[in-house]
């Protein structure tokens, strides 16, 4: 196995990483959405900024 394969073997992050993905980009129009779906996604991306903040804020306190 090549090098650059093994290494991108260990950021693989399977269904869960491409999920994390596919919620921050454009929604594809070819696609069936509905309201529930729309709100679903826009609740995680609020759910993971505001959590990806509260860690930034925590390591700052942490650290400096």
């Amino acid at each position: 196995m090549s090098e650059s394969k093994k290494i991108k073997g260990f950021f693989n992050m399977g269904d869960f990483g491409n999920y994390f993905v596919r919620v921050f980009q454009k929604p594809d129009p070819d696609q069936k959405s509905n309201f529930n779906l729309r709100m679903m996604h826009g609740i995680n991306k609020i759910s993971i900024v505001v959590f990806l903040l509260a860690i930034i804020v925590w390591v700052v306190k942490r650290f400096i």
